[in-house]
């Protein structure tokens, strides 16, 4: 449809030139300034009729389609242009990697010449007379489930193939309505994304995907040009989509502060970062969802980790990003990056209000990795390495299951068929001469005994509970003793300890065990006689789900 088939009015543009200036670090001001033009349309009538009341978007401005499907906005060079999918429609496809296709991004001379290892983006050219975009109806139910993935971050092509195995083979056949991954969906090499997107169309799912700190260009000299080739592979930067009742926004919190050609490939330094541009965008499509609906928030980078607390782990903005989310009492958000399995709450004391109104508590959950350690650690009878992350939890993903305003999130081991959620471990301290602790970690088979009985009192019962966090908790019966409840700690796995000291080879060499932020222990019976014991473990998640696990326990003479 042309765009002189619809006439908009100044109301439907709802930013002007001062807009324009916001920038936010990291998206520098583009050259020129233009309007785009276009319309959403029903891609299943004839003849084809406009969709009203769909938001569009430049990455920071909303506005919506008039009665006849028809919007404009302004456009500098480098925007993406996109349809927020509203409820009860969907979006194209392509039919060989099932990636929505919702953008037209706008790059009239295409990428700049900066010495790239990965295509950018080819010049598009002038505008084209109309932007339009098809949607097709689709009944989306309130209750619905969302496969959730991060860092499935492949270094080789064989690495590729652990994805495909490991977990595209789990989730392929899912019942779930679409996924999305939370960045670092390459480790540097973009020339995967190809093989990679056509593995992850098997799923037969509708992807999304989010940027991380390795799908960059890391030849360029800041944010501005960093995401040129995930332009070009998935449309852009951030954007949003609604499914149901839920709005789901996926953002770019990687602000690369530009290349390093001391550093292999040119790795610069990045940290965690929205920007005003992108927090403005945030409140401009809040401000058209119902306040009380689930509103969920997909980047990469988390807003606080247990695993450190430098910039480049953690987003130094968020107090901002919890002001801008505010005005929703009903919202959560997922994240990767440090290959860890964390939940955090964030409340008003955080930013997480709107005014003089206290919003709640906004739920934060870093996502287990798919590739967990990287793809480290021995091999198992596939030939799949056993990857598991540093604070203990397995590789795998997670389900997102959604009921109107409420969810759940659960994980998903890729190794364990029967979905185990917690390891059950002995921890005995071993003493020299002078008796001071010489090592934390018994080697070996003491992770599960036998101990003998003189070796009671200096023992712990070690727990770690996969996806647990502050709302979890565990308790432990040994031999049929009434139910005791464990200390939550913040402590090395000792599991995962022996496991990468036996197999150092095996491993990357920057993978080490990291504190864990979901593990509970306490000590044995103090009067545990010599004999089999059998140690029943219960654990009530951040959900109020429980879940079981048992060891038996010889104790010698």
């Amino acid at each position: 449809m042309p765009h002189d088939a619809f006439t908009p009015t100044r109301r439907d543009v709802l930013a002007g030139a001062a807009a324009l200036a916001v920038t936010g670090t990291g998206y520098a001001q583009a050259q020129s300034t233009a309007t785009a033009w276009g319309t959403v349309f029903d891609a299943d009538s004839s003849p084809r009729s406009g969709v009203p009341g769909v938001m569009v978007s430049n990455g920071l401005d909303v506005v919506k389609t008039g009665a006849d499907g028809g919007w404009s906005l302004p456009v500098r060079d480098g925007d993406s242009v996109f349809v927020i999918k509203p409820a009860g429609w969907a979006l194209p496809v392509d039919p060989a990697t099932n990636l929505p296709r919702f953008a037209y991004v706008h790059a009239p001379n295409g990428s700049p010449d900066l010495g790239f290892r990965f295509a950018g983006l080819a010049p598009t050219g002038p505008l084209p007379a109309s932007i339009d975009f098809g949607l097709h109806r689709r009944d989306e139910p309130a209750r619905f489930d969302a496969v959730l993935f991060t860092d499935p971050q492949p270094e080789s092509l064989n690495e590729v193939g652990y994805i495909r195995d490991d977990v595209v083979s789990v989730v392929d056949g899912s019942r779930a309505a679409f996924g999305i991954t939370h960045g670092d969906i390459m480790f540097d090499d973009l020339s995967y994304y190809p093989r990679y997107n056509r593995i992850i169309g098997t799923i037969g799912l509708p992807w999304f995907n989010c940027r991380g700190n390795h799908d960059m260009n890391l030849e360029a000299p800041d944010n501005t040009h960093a995401a040129e080739t995930f332009k070009r592979i998935f449309g852009a930067r951030s954007h949003a989509f609604q499914y149901g009742g839920t709005t789901f926004i996926l953002l770019d919190n990687v602000d690369y502060l530009g290349t390093d050609p001391s550093k292999p490939n040119g790795f610069g330094k990045y940290r965690g970062f929205f920007g005003e541009r992108q927090l403005g965008f945030v409140r401009n499509v809040l401000a058209n969802v119902p306040r009380d609906s689930l509103v969920v928030i997909s980047f990469h980078i988390p807003l606080k980790t247990l695993a450190a607390s430098d910039a480049a782990n953690n987003t130094v903005d968020m107090k901002d990003f919890l002001g801008a989310i505010g005005t929703h009492p009903n919202t959560v958000s997922f994240c990767g990056h440090t290959h860890t399995n964390e939940h955090w709450y964030f409340t008003s004391a955080d930013g997480y209000a709107a005014g003089d109104r206290q919003a709640g508590t906004h739920h934060h959950h870093i996502l287990a990795a798919v590739s967990g350690s990287w793809w480290s650690g021995p091999f198992d009878a596939r030939g799949i390495p056993m990857a598991l992350q540093s604070d203990g939890s397995p590789n795998g993903f997670h389900i997102l299951s959604v009921d109107g305003a409420a969810y759940t999130t659960t994980l998903m081991p890729a190794h364990d068929p029967a979905r185990g959620q917690m390891r059950v471990m002995l921890d005995s301290q071993v003493h020299g001469p002078d008796k001071e602790v010489i090592r934390d970690y018994h080697p070996g088979a003491l992770l599960a005994g036998p101990i003998g009985v003189d070796r009671v009192a200096s023992t712990r019962l070690v727990v770690n509970f996969f996806d647990g966090g502050p709302r979890s908790k565990v308790e432990v019966s040994v031999g049929g003793r009434p139910w005791q409840a464990l200390t939550k700690v913040e402590r090395l796995d000792p599991f995962v300890v022996e496991v990468y000291e036996r197999n150092r080879d095996s491993k990357k060499p920057w993978v080490e065990a990291g504190k864990s932020s979901h593990v509970w222990q306490g000590g044995l019976p103090a009067d545990l006689a010599t004999g089999t014991h059998r140690v029943a473990v219960r654990g009530t998640d951040e959900y109020g789900r429980t879940h079981a696990a048992s060891m038996v326990l010889e104790v010698t003479g």
